[in-house]
């Protein structure tokens, strides 16, 4: 722990202040990592003014070092007085002081001597005595902003507040599964990792089993260029299968060198990357953390580090974008059974082996139902639902058409005449290389009137000419790749095979081997699932049998 030049002090000086109680927890949870903190405790009271606590096993500080903690302009983590040389959670603007100029706190610490220390700070001035504790540091903070009036009433409801700080512990948890968190609220506990190191165990404390289930994880290094050399960066994270998904973009969580932040063009590369296989108004559940060398990163550029300025931006969230597609393309999306005498439990999803060549052995053998198609894969019994495996069929060559030489047409005989808006009919003007491209022959007719006379007829199912009105919303909002893939998802739907829709036994052993040899065989557009599979362990344990293979 030392003092820092003015110079320092200047520079770091804007992230000085605390603002609300979630502020305060990640301080000390970054604190407590950089500390080398293998369990990190945090306790809640409230909305976090009225009482908070976090606890770490790092190494503790002896008394002197303690002492000078809580004193103004210092640090143990900044080398040389170097912010560009950071290798840490980087420099936290005196933490502990900040704290503690607005609130009481105490610090009980131990870098593994007989007895600890403890530093109390309140109004009164510092305190300093022995305390009975183990190797590593407790920070308790009680009363926050009780001499700050007008911040505290800036506070928002205290459920508010709780979720702000439920929000960024449980994304230290997911990004650093290596760690265990826990996090309690008035005496409750809220969730519990492990610290074993997987992904989908965090996952399974934080979000349930759902998500811990329905997901496949990325591990993966590559190289970005950052000036005129080639950097070093490494892909580590969480990512939930697209039938998982979240209403906004809240849960696609970021870590670049262990810290969380807020970088919307990483996230957008998350989402470029599961591409249509993300349903168009949803967000996938992710955790992704991202490692690179401290010269292609300045943290410094915020004042409460919630975002950070990378170089070569463009070239990195490539990298994202094409890692996070070819997790996706590799993990099976099969679901598994887990055959339960009540049946209540059949059909929970796991990971199973890649799935490209359990569609091209499957076997066909009948159908359910009217809509299931029923195969055998070796140890697994497979479940198609035709509509959803007809829809990724029919999306991927419709995606193929429009970028080889547009959808197929039928013309109308006599021409619809449709009533839209002034905006949909200059749209119809605007965007009419694309609409010929989808397959629509349409032109304005006067009175804001449209005459289309031919429609859509992906695979010679033709759509309604009422399906321009959806095609002119979508490009009206954008016409990029992503609008693009959302439109054709929605035509892919129209002509797809449904429930009670007869096939006979070749048309559907057919379907089955166009599905194994599309890109993405086991998500429809949409996000939903196309296979289920059900081993055959499965059956033999609900029939109460021992299985015969393997």
């Amino acid at each position: 722990m030392k003092r820092l030049d003015r110079e320092t002090v200047d520079r770091i000086a804007a992230g000085e202040v605390v603002t609300r109680p979630a502020r305060v927890v990640v301080e000390l949870v970054e604190n407590a990592l950089d500390a080398g903190a293998d369990r990190i405790e945090v306790e809640v009271w409230g909305d976090g003014t009225e009482r908070l606590r976090v606890a770490d096993d790092g190494r503790g500080m002896g008394t002197d070092e303690a002492v000078l903690a809580v004193e103004r302009h210092t640090t143990s983590k900044l080398p040389d007085g170097d912010l560009e040389s950071v290798e840490t959670l980087g420099f936290r603007g005196e933490a502990l002081a900040s704290v503690a100029d607005v609130a009481r706190l105490t610090l009980s610490t131990n870098d593994g001597g007989p007895r600890g220390t403890r530093v109390r700070v309140d109004g009164c001035g510092v305190t300093v005595d022995s305390v009975g504790r183990g190797r590593g540091t407790t920070v308790e903070v009680r009363d926050l902003f009780h001499n700050r009036p007008a911040r505290a009433e800036s506070l928002a409801a205290p459920s508010t507040e709780f979720e702000r700080i439920s929000d960024r512990v449980a994304t230290y948890a997911l990004c650093r599964p290596s760690t265990a968190f826990t996090l309690d609220h008035d005496d409750r506990r809220v969730f519990a990792t492990p610290g074993s190191g997987a992904f989908t165990d965090a996952a399974l404390s934080v979000y349930g089993r759902e998500v811990a289930r329905e997901s496949t994880t990325l591990d993966t290094a590559t190289t970005v260029p950052v000036g005129d050399r080639e950097t070093d960066v490494a892909l580590r994270g969480l990512l939930a299968y697209p039938s998982v998904t979240r209403a906004t973009a809240d849960h696609v969580r970021v870590a670049v060198n262990g810290r969380p932040v807020s970088l919307p063009p990483i996230w957008r590369a998350v989402e470029r990357g599961y591409g249509s296989l993300l349903p168009g108004d949803r967000h996938p559940v992710t955790a992704l953390s991202v490692s690179l060398p401290p010269r292609a990163v300045d943290p410094n550029v915020h004042p409460t580090k919630e975002t950070v300025a990378l170089r070569s931006t463009d070239d990195l969230t490539d990298a994202v974008e094409a890692a996070v597609e070819d997790a996706l393309s590799t993990a099976d999306l099969r679901r598994s059974a887990e055959v339960a005498m009540d049946l209540d439990s059949a059909l929970d999803p796991v990971d199973a082996d890649a799935g490209e060549s359990a569609l091209a052995d499957a076997e066909y053998l009948g159908r359910f139902d009217g809509l299931y198609l029923l195969c055998d894969a070796g140890d697994d019994l497979l479940v198609v639902d035709q509509h959803a495996a007809h829809e990724r069929i029919n999306y991927e060559r419709l995606r193929a058409a429009v970028e080889e030489e547009g959808v197929p047409s039928a013309t109308l005989d006599p021409p619809a005449t449709l009533s839209l808006s002034p905006a949909d009919v200059a749209a119809v003007e605007s965007h009419a290389a694309d609409l010929s491209r989808l397959g629509f022959d349409c032109e304005p007719f006067g009175g804001g009137t449209v005459r289309v006379r031919a429609v859509p007829a992906p695979l010679g199912r033709v759509a309604e000419p009422e399906a321009l009105r959806e095609t002119l919303a979508a490009l009206r909002d954008g016409d990029d790749a992503g609008r693009r893939d959302v439109l054709l998802a929605d035509l892919a739907c129209h002509p797809s095979l449904k429930a009670g829709d007869a096939l006979d036994d070749d048309e559907a052993a057919a379907l089955v081997d166009r599905l194994g040899a599309c890109e993405h065989p086991f998500a429809c557009p949409h996000g939903r699932p196309t296979v289920l599979a059900i081993d055959e362990a499965h059956l033999a344990g609900g029939f109460d049998r021992h299985p015969r293979r393997g």
